[in-house]
């Protein structure tokens, strides 16, 4: 078998297989014989934290890189929605209302997957939090239209695996919030914000803050749901208030339905980052 590496050297993958199975001594059995990068409980040790964020940046950057994905289609939105079918079991009436959000996630997502696929599915991926509500509507939209779609969940300490509809290949595990962040933004081609709680009300702020400072280049930023969006939050308050400038209310647009979204992010023409703040 040809050897496709360009280093001469020994792999570590070699190594791994070689040192399980050395004669059981009590030396090799040792803890401190182990080879550093295949022992876990040394990875795990606070002093590797900067280590552990390392790794999870790139492993996840190279499984985008090994299936070609260019570019993704964030849905940021809440867990707890159910579909339509389900909203009988909401815990409040609100939640059972939103239910219709469900499913324009799921056909906005079945819309952008059409489109992705004219590109191989590699531009246009939907990109998920990998769990139920909003982000299982999302994946299984993307499912039925016959792509692939991303799921990136984080461990909880409720048990959570990912929804059945994520792309196996494309279910990302994190343990840094904030690397799971980087991961959302930084092949995000447009944002796509759904009712949620806490989780999307951070994911919101945060993705905003970074193209109103310039760090990130503006993309279609959608909220979809305008009652929803204009009752928890007072966006003319902000801008009248000064703590954000009114042009910081054009960063983003509401829409209703799954179309309207469509339409806006076919005709968005690209913007360069801002070069500054307005109002500073």
């Amino acid at each position: 078998m040809k050897d496709s590496r360009r280093s001469p050297l020994r792999d570590a993958g070699t190594d791994i297989d070689t040192a399980r199975h050395v004669p059981q001594t009590p030396q090799s059995m040792s803890p401190s014989y182990q080879l550093a990068f295949a022992d876990e409980d040394f990875l795990a040790k606070d002093e590797l934290r900067p280590v552990r964020l390392q790794l999870e940046l790139l492993k996840y950057e190279m499984l985008m890189d090994e299936h070609s994905i260019n570019s993704t289609v964030v849905l940021f939105g809440g867990a707890r929605i159910p579909s339509p079918e389900e909203k009988h079991t909401a815990r409040t009436k609100t939640l059972a209302d939103l239910s219709h959000f469900y499913e324009e996630a799921r056909i906005f997502a079945q819309l952008m997957t059409e489109k992705s696929l004219k590109t191989e599915n590699r531009d246009w991926v939907i990109a998920t939090g990998g769990g139920p509500g909003v982000m299982e509507a999302g994946n299984k939209g993307a499912d039925e239209a016959g792509g692939v779609s991303i799921g990136l969940n984080i461990v909880l300490p409720h048990e959570q695996a990912p929804n059945l509809f994520v792309t196996p290949d494309l279910a990302f595990n994190f343990h840094y919030f904030a690397i799971r962040k980087m991961h959302f933004l930084m092949r995000a081609r447009a944002v796509c914000v759904f009712p949620g709680g806490f989780g999307t009300l951070d994911e919101l702020f945060e993705a905003l803050t970074l193209i109103q400072t310039g760090r990130m280049r503006p993309v279609p930023f959608l909220l979809f749901g305008s009652e929803f969006w204009q009752t928890i939050i007072n966006w003319d308050a902000l801008s009248e208030a000064g703590t954000i400038s009114a042009e910081d209310l054009e960063l983003f647009r509401f829409v209703d339905s799954a179309q309207e979204a469509v339409d806006i992010i076919d005709a968005w023409e690209p913007q360069p980052r801002r070069g500054e703040i307005p109002g500073r």
